[in-house]
């Protein structure tokens, strides 16, 4: 159902499941990110963009369970049109408070970093995965602005080599679904604050290869394919704002059955569908079984971006990419492209139906919060319980250090909410209006004991994530504040985020302000970004 194309991945594409341990030979892995303005053309339209190391998507950062990685970030940006500063968050890659300044959250964890300025991340993963029990599908990306939605973004992957799920797989691919605008983020974000009409994609790329209406015919990612393969395709959703609707085209050519069975790094309960839809910043892993040697088909990744007539480059039908079989000729699908199946019969995704392969029944909650979710008539700004999330001038993590550990030492409009440790905190999300918000929560899983897709609560083993999308009907989660430190709780569209639909959860604070040590390189960041000139900030 979903692949990935070998030029975004070669590290691990077509990687046998008996195999998967790459690389395994080191115990530590250095990796160095350049981060440049540098010309980007994933779907024929050149533009300059915000790249790792010169590429979109950045290049792929692979390891294998209890590995540990440092990754060195160069800032060599020069484009004053764009942001010059930067920071790297590592979606869903977990790790104890005693580093929570390596978080990559800028005015929660740390500042930013200008041009010409470097930062490593340094014991990130080793102390996330001291435990060795974190392994699945994740990424990086600018925690910054909407500076992502340049280009800044690329996959993590934490292989296991003793991953209990591998019987039901033979090749181990990873796949990306995001969304792409020819304007750069400033001036999108500009327009945004000035029109509240967010930013609709010019188009919808998989595996970074995409088109658009009255664009060159860009040639679609595609991967071969063999008869008698099972396929797990690892999908991310690097959007900065849109939701991808992902299936194959003619399945019953393919006679395939399509197994969910990782959520956001979580092993999942095997789980048939035809079709799901991913939200920015959500990972799903699908085994796809080849049983038939058909022609080309396409694997449709209907991009919903908002309303098209906001931008008419947009056609949601040309997000696709190929299933080659081993052998065929270069050519393209002769079916048409589609919107994937409806009709009865269709299984979809629904969120409730997932399950951790290992159950964990949800702690009985010691607090209870309530998000309401809303944008003011005529003004560009989204609340929570009408406050909209504003970033101080000094991170919240340097006031914790310097003692401010209570919920009385922060402003209404940082939206920070502050528990004791080891507590547990439930959280009802109200979605009055439908935008279906993707709330993503850094440093922790949490258990989404309800679904916005049901009324039933499940505690007993609700699937647990770190990304879970409001609705219509209340979205509830539940988490443990057992990691001290400050977290960002913000929705994944950064439009959203970035006027104001955001939070931060203070975790044990008093404990934090006793346990974490931050490095001298840390502590020289504030500094640093405060003397820079605003146009380099």
């Amino acid at each position: 159902m979903l692949l990935g194309a070998p030029l975004l991945l070669l590290a691990f594409s077509s990687v046998r499941a008996a195999t998967v341990v790459a690389p395994a030979a080191q115990a530590t892995q250095h990796i160095t990110l350049d981060i440049v303005n540098g010309p980007v053309s994933p779907d024929g339209f050149t533009r300059i963009g915000v790249l790792a190391n010169g590429t979109f998507p950045g290049p792929p950062i692979v390891a294998t369970k209890g590995q540990t990685l440092v990754v060195t970030v160069n800032n060599k940006l020069t484009d004053p049109t764009m942001r010059r500063s930067t920071t790297l968050d590592f979606d869903g890659v977990f790790f104890n408070s005693a580093n929570v300044f390596d978080e990559g959250s800028p005015f929660v964890t740390n500042c930013p970093f200008g041009p010409g300025e470097s930062y490593t991340y340094s014991k990130y993963f080793s102390d996330c995965l001291f435990s060795g029990d974190q392994t699945g599908s994740f990424w990086y990306h600018s925690q910054l602005s909407v500076q992502y939605a340049d280009g800044l973004r690329g996959t993590l992957i934490i292989y296991d080599p003793e991953d209990p799920l591998q019987h039901l797989y033979d090749v181990d691919d990873a796949s990306t679904v995001p969304d792409w605008h020819h304007n750069s983020s400033v001036a999108g974000l500009a327009s945004y604050i000035q029109t509240q009409v967010i930013p609709v994609a010019d188009t919808g790329l998989f595996n970074a290869k995409g088109r658009y209406n009255g664009g060159p015919d860009v040639e679609f990612a595609a991967v071969s394919v063999t008869k008698g393969k099972r396929y797990r395709f690892r999908l991310i959703n690097m959007s900065i704002r849109a939701n991808f609707l992902v299936s194959i085209d003619n399945p019953d050519a393919h006679n395939l059955t399509d197994i969910v069975i990782e959520t956001d790094g979580v092993a999942t309960v095997p789980n048939t569908v035809d079709v799901l839809t991913i939200f920015p910043g959500q990972r799903y892993s699908i085994v796809a079984p080849i049983r038939r040697p058909d022609s080309e088909h396409s694997i449709d990744a209907v991009i919903d971006s908002g309303n098209p007539a906001h931008n008419l480059n947009l056609n949601a039908t040309l997000s696709r990419g190929i299933l080659r079989y081993e052998g065929a000729p270069n050519a393209e699908p002769k079916t048409p492209m589609t919107s994937g199946p409806t009709g009865p019969g269709t299984v979809a995704l629904d969120e409730a139906n997932l399950v951790p392969l290992v159950a964990e029944a949800a702690p009985e909650p010691d607090f209870n919060l309530t998000f309401n979710t809303f944008m003011p008539v005529g003004i560009t700004t989204w609340q929570i319980n009408n406050s909209s999330y504003i970033p101080p001038t000094v991170p919240t993590l340097v006031r914790v250090l310097q003692g401010q550990t209570q919920q009385m030492d922060f402003n209404q409009s940082e939206n920070t909410f502050v528990f004791p440790a080891n507590k547990t905190v439930q959280v009802t999300i109200i979605d009055a209006a439908d935008e279906g918000h993707p709330f993503h929560l850094h440093g922790m899983n949490f258990w989404v004991v309800k679904p916005n897709s049901t009324d039933v609560v499940n505690t007993r083993n609700p699937i647990r994530r770190d990304v879970a999308i409001t609705g219509l009907n209340d979205l509830v989660v539940r988490f443990r504040t057992d990691k001290p430190g400050p977290w960002f709780f913000h929705c994944h569209i950064f439009y959203h985020f970035a006027v104001g639909l955001g939070s931060v959860i203070g975790a044990g604070l008093d404990e934090a302000a006793k346990t974490i040590h931050p490095t001298e390189a840390w502590e020289r960041l504030c500094p640093n970004y405060d003397a820079l000139p605003p146009d380099e900030q």
